[in-house]
Parts: C-alpha cells; sequence; structure tokens
C-alpha cells in the first residue's frame, strides 16, 4: 500500500511534468512558426493545464474503466472550482476584469447541461463522444477566431501573452514536445493503475477513484497555474485556467470513454456528482457576475467553495 502510494505521487509528478513540457515546446514552436501569441495562449496553453485529464481519461478507457474516466472528467471540474478556485481565492480574492471569460462563463454552464442530459440515461454512447469531440472543435476554432477580435484593453491579452516562451530554439522546443508525447501516456498508464491498486484496497469503487485520487491528482497543475497567476496579479489568467481546463474537461475528457469504451455508468454518477459540478458552475457564474457593479471573488467565498469541497469528499468516503 505505501509502496503503490510513492508509486502513484512518482508517476503524478511525472505527469505533470510531461503536460508542462509539452505545453513549453508546442507554444515555443508555434510561435517560432509565426502564429499569434493569442491564438497560442488560448488554445495550446489553455489546452495544456488539461492534458493530464484527457491522458488519464484515455488510459482508463482503453483499460475497459469507464466510471473511472467519467469520474475524472466530473471530478477534475468539482475540484477546479471548489478546491482549486476556493484556495486562491484564500490567497488573494479574484477581480474578474475580463470580457473573455464573461464570454466563456455561459458556454461552459451551457455544456455542463449538455454532459448532464447525456449521463441522464446512464449510458455514455459513441455516437455522445463523437458530439463531445465535435464540440470541442468548435470551441478550438471559436477561440482561434475570438484571439483575432479581443477588446484591444483586455488585461487577459498581457497576461496571456507573458505565458508564451520566448527564444526557444525550434530543435529544443521539438524535443520538448517528443518527451511529452512520450512521457504522457506512460506515467498516466502506471498511474492509473497505481490509483486502482489503492482504491480497491480501501473498498472504493471506479467511480470514486475517478472522482477523488485521479481528480484531484490531475487537477495539481490547475492549482499551480491559478496561484502563480494570481502571486503575478494576473487574476483573469487564473480563473481563465479554470474555465477553459472545465470546457476541455466536458468536451474532450468525458469524450474519451464514449469514443473509447462506449457503455454503462455508474447511477451515482448522473444522478449525484454531474449535478453537483452544475451547481459548482451556476456558483461560479453568480460569484463571478455580482450585482454590485465590481466583479469579485473574496476570501469568504473563497472559504466557502473550499468547506463545500471538504464536504463532498466526507459524502464521497462516507
Amino acid at each position: 500500500m505505501v509502496l503503490e502510494v510513492f508509486i502513484f505521487l512518482v508517476w503524478l509528478a511525472i505527469l505533470s511534468f510531461a503536460a508542462d513540457r509539452f505545453v513549453y515546446g508546442a507554444a515555443a514552436m508555434a510561435k517560432n512558426f509565426g502564429i499569434s501569441p493569442m491564438v497560442i495562449g488560448l488554445t495550446i496553453v489553455a489546452m495544456g493545464s488539461s492534458a493530464p485529464e484527457i491522458v488519464v481519461s484515455a488510459t482508463a478507457s482503453l483499460n475497459g474503466n469507464i466510471n473511472t474516466a467519467i469520474g475524472n472528467a466530473i471530478g477534475s471540474n468539482i475540484t477546479n472550482i471548489a478546491l482549486v478556485l476556493g484556495l486562491t481565492a484564500l490567497l488573494k480574492p479574484l477581480v474578474i476584469a475580463s470580457s473573455t471569460l464573461k464570454r466563456e462563463m455561459p458556454v461552459l454552464l451551457f455544456f455542463s447541461i449538455l454532459a448532464t442530459y447525456m449521463l441522464s440515461d446512464l449510458f455514455l454512447s459513441r455516437t455522445e463522444g463523437i458530439i463531445l469531440i465535435v464540440f470541442f472543435v468548435a470551441v478550438i476554432c471559436a477561440l482561434v477566431w475570438m484571439s483575432f477580435n479581443l477588446e484591444s484593453g483586455d488585461p487577459i491579452i498581457a497576461e496571456t501573452e507573458s505565458e508564451i516562451p520566448s527564444n526557444v530554439p525550434t530543435v529544443k522546443a521539438i524535443f520538448w514536445v517528443i518527451v511529452g508525447l512520450v512521457l504522457l501516456p506512460l506515467s498516466a498508464n502506471f498511474m492509473v493503475d497505481s490509483a486502482v491498486i489503492i482504491a480497491k484496497s480501501l473498498g472504493l469503487s471506479d467511480l470514486v477513484i475517478g472522482l477523488t485520487i485521479i481528480a484531484i491528482g490531475t487537477s495539481l497543475p490547475e492549482l499551480a497555474a491559478s496561484i502563480a497567476g494570481v502571486l503575478k496579479n494576473e487574476d483573469d489568467m487564473a480563473l481563465g485556467n479554470i474555465i477553459g481546463s472545465n470546457i476541455f474537461n466536458i468536451l474532450a475528457v468525458m469524450a474519451m470513454p464514449g469514443l473509447i469504451v462506449p457503455g454503462a455508468i455508474d447511477e451515482l454518477a448522473a444522478h449525484r456528482d454531474v449535478y453537483i459540478m452544475l451547481g459548482l458552475n451556476l456558483v461560479l457564474i453568480l460569484l463571478s457576475f455580482n450585482f454590485r457593479g465590481v466583479r469579485r471573488i473574496n476570501r469568504i467565498e473563497g472559504l466557502a467553495l473550499v468547506a463545500c469541497f471538504v464536504a463532498y469528499q466526507i459524502v464521497l468516503f462516507r
């Protein structure tokens, strides 16, 4: 048991490192090829924080663990809002100024409702997986279009461009892309295997494995990115990482089991967990669009979010 926990943590660290290096190399290579920094920031960098979840979900699906993959998608979204956003707001209240985020939040809510509907019949089909992937491609295209039509004073422009690596030789960029492509599936495979062994020894279901151990582990990049963002006073970037990751989790991460191993899902995922995810997305919108003229997520609200996360974990392990 202790050995498996150690192995899980080691491979989780390697997974996070691989995702970071892959994004670094891909962003640098795109910039060297003359692609706009805003396009890179809103697509490659945004997808990078969801890379661990996507690869882990695909790996779990290939192993036939559909509920682990579904749990990873739902659990990561719950963790991103309740834990990551909550801890970030506790560290420093978030002021939301970007009009881009205002447009993305309703999109996140729409896809959360779509996911809730798709899971309501306790079956995720291949057709539904294809629909999610088509929406994923459409979102990427919309982000590219949006990058060319941002308001000149939008603070997310400077914040996004500051995240793009500069003066990286193309050979070095390609090297890190290859390293990421090799290590991501390898680390995900070993991490999922260890998580399953740990969870089974504790008597946990496949769904709870995805909702807890794997979801929290794969959300660590979002936590690191959000904390780094607020420490640099890039509040919009910190919140943008969470919103973008949650959209990609629904469209790309949840699509994996539908495409690879369509089938019946755990009733609790459809009748409990997906509604908690939907409710937290509604809370996020309410916190971000208040009626006082200032869009701010303060420390009290951050504490409330963390308390919700703790309460949810108690329910899962009860």
